[in-house]
């Protein structure tokens, strides 16, 4: 487009460079980096913590699962029970910005005590959802994270029946 300067008024230049001051004035927030994720909140469910429910054991010993999904399963010559005793995955929900990753770090093996003698080892095991997971719900709202573990239980001499508890540590980790 060809302009001719010999038949624009100056009121005309003044209004053309005016407006593209304010073009070019507008402000903009630019950022190096993006701004910090709020800190995650972790709530435990108390109501649904990691339990291995009853089971009795024979002369070797075995293990006892418990998955995410809240199903359990044996090894060696364990034997499962329902007496009235339920077995649950520990149950912890993550309070995140919504699309924050998240990693969950399990802590090393742990030693349970029994009420009548006799230590049992636990082992964390996976989670549902898998590690690394995308938070998908928008606070207040929570995602809910369910962690199983494998408990080690000898014969019946080193673990006698009874109560066995103890604390495990979970770390999780926003990225």
């Amino acid at each position: 487009m060809n302009v001719d300067f010999n038949h624009i008024s100056i009121g005309q230049v003044i209004l053309r460079f005016h407006s593209m001051l304010i073009f070019l004035s507008v402000p903009a927030n630019i950022y190096a980096q993006q701004k910090p994720p709020k800190p995650l909140i972790l709530y435990v469910n108390p109501a649904q913590g990691l339990s291995f429910g009853a089971f009795f054991q024979g002369t070797t010993g075995g293990s006892v699962i418990v998955y995410p999904n809240g199903s359990r399963s044996v090894t060696g010559d364990i034997i499962q029970a329902s007496l009235g005793y339920s077995y649950a995955p520990a149950i912890i929900e993550v309070e995140a910005t919504l699309g924050t990753v998240i990693t969950i770090l399990n802590g090393p093996d742990v030693s349970l005590s029994g009420s009548n003698g006799g230590t049992m080892s636990l082992h964390l095991g996976s989670s549902s959802p898998t590690s690394p997971f995308i938070s998908n719900a928008n606070p207040p709202s929570r995602t809910q994270v369910k962690i199983g573990a494998t408990l080690t239980v000898g014969n019946a001499l080193a673990n006698p029946s009874g109560s066995y508890s103890g604390s495990f540590q979970v770390t999780f980790v926003q990225q």
